[in-house]
């Protein structure tokens, strides 16, 4: 073969080394983020601007980025905190994925929003032998009366292994459901079922485990426990927490791979203490706007400050993406006081969670309440996200499909 016919081949081996599919557990992942239409789709929904401009322009390369957490993985098309949501989270370029923790009735860390959702997140209520042990038998709706359907399935109701027997699925339910199959039939409309039929489950160890192999970092929430501690005798919350963080230490995940997070500030002041490594940057999650009457806009409502959390050892604060906007005179989305007031203490921000209200051709839900009259179609998702960034100036945010976050930290140069 003459050489310059090798040289040709050999380009082209090079071409497609660069260009094939990296392995990861058996997974499949492509070497660059994969960020599918939807990023693109809000780009030309967006008002006209500098922006905009910017935005349209940028077609690539995109890179995984610590900005782009995935909430749950990536839980706007897959169920939440599945292995497929994890997977999907890492293909369009999270760099952080989340797993919030929980305890099943033998003590064993699995990955749920919350302890007691199984029977909105998965198939528990049509397994007769597991839907016996929810704490709360599912009960129908009555027109009659007006009672809606109800349930209540806790992972602390049933064992580990009884936990692994569990298909996930889209959380939601049908409050108008006369039997557990309608009840559980429950997607909201602006999410998809399509991907929904083969939710794997997760422990918190085989989340280390994916989530190590797809070369993401780790941000595991814990939950609030919704049964009274301690539990079974002596399980404590702070042998709850420990036993959070020593699971990343028996796998060997350096500290600095984990942000843990905790809307329970006793929890992040637990770690700062008993692990000093993992508590300078673990989260607390801002949650006082509920239980302890919260105001982003008056000072007097922030208890503790900003500068009291700073000296008690906290040094990232998480709160949702309302309390962190604003409008300004102008009516345009700003920074809210509680945000200039946390970054000028020394605090990093983290936000949630973008792409969670849903369409915003009306102004968004609970997730744009603050800005609401600035909101008016689904591109004002990437005007919120780069006023988060730009202005606030937070360090990551967490997102349902976070392609859209890896898109635009790509196209305006964030790390």
């Amino acid at each position: 073969m003459p050489a310059r016919h090798r040289s040709a081949l050999l380009a082209v081996f090079c071409l497609l080394a660069a260009t094939a599919p990296a392995l990861a557990d058996g997974i499949m992942l492509p070497r660059e983020p994969q960020i599918g239409p939807r990023p693109f789709y809000l780009v030309d929904k967006m008002k006209d601007g500098p922006l905009k401009q910017q935005l349209s322009q940028c077609t690539g390369p995109f890179r995984k980025t610590d900005f782009s957490i995935g909430h749950r993985g990536a839980a706007l098309e897959f169920p939440e905190h599945t292995k497929e949501s994890y997977v999907a989270a890492a293909r369009t370029g999270a760099g952080i994925i989340e797993c919030d923790v929980t305890f099943t009735k033998d003590r064993e860390l699995v990955c749920r929003h919350s302890q007691c959702d199984l029977h909105t997140t998965t198939n528990i209520l049509t397994v007769p032998e597991l839907a016996a042990k929810c704490s709360q038998a599912f009960s129908p709706a009555d027109p009659a009366t007006g009672k809606k359907a109800s349930a209540k399935c806790c992972t602390s109701d049933i064992t580990l292994a009884e936990f692994r027997t569990l298909a996930a699925k889209m959380d939601g339910f049908n409050p108008d459901a006369k039997t557990p199959e309608e009840y559980q039939n429950g997607t909201p409309r602006w999410r998809t079922d399509l991907h929904a039929n083969s939710g794997t489950l997760m422990t918190h160890d085989e989340s280390i485990a994916l989530i190590k192999s797809l070369g993401a970092k780790f941000t595991p929430e814990l939950k609030a426990p919704e049964v009274p501690m301690p539990f079974d005798g002596d399980y404590t919350q702070e042998k709850y927490a420990s036993q959070m963080i020593a699971a990343y230490k028996k796998a060997g995940i350096p500290s600095s791979d984990v942000f843990a997070q905790s809307f329970n500030l006793a929890d992040v002041l637990h770690w700062v203490k008993t692990e000093p490594d993992f508590g300078a940057q673990a989260v607390y999650l801002e949650e006082r706007y509920e239980k302890h009457g919260l105001d982003p806009g008056k000072p007097e409502t922030w208890k503790p400050s900003m500068e009291e959390l700073k000296a008690s050892g906290v040094k990232i604060l998480g709160p949702p993406i309302p309390m962190m906007l604003a409008l300004n005179d102008k009516k345009e989305i700003a920074p809210s006081e509680y945000a200039k007031a946390a970054k000028a203490a020394g605090l990093d921000l983290i936000g949630w969670s973008l792409e969670r209200d849903g369409p915003l051709h009306k102004g968004g839900g609970f997730y744009h309440r603050s800005v609401k009259a600035a909101i008016d179609r689904d591109g004002d998702t990437l005007t919120v996200l780069d006023v988060l960034a730009k202005q606030v100036g937070v360090r990551g945010m967490f997102s349902d499909w976070p392609a859209t976050t890896t898109f635009y930290a790509s196209c305006t140069g964030m790390k």
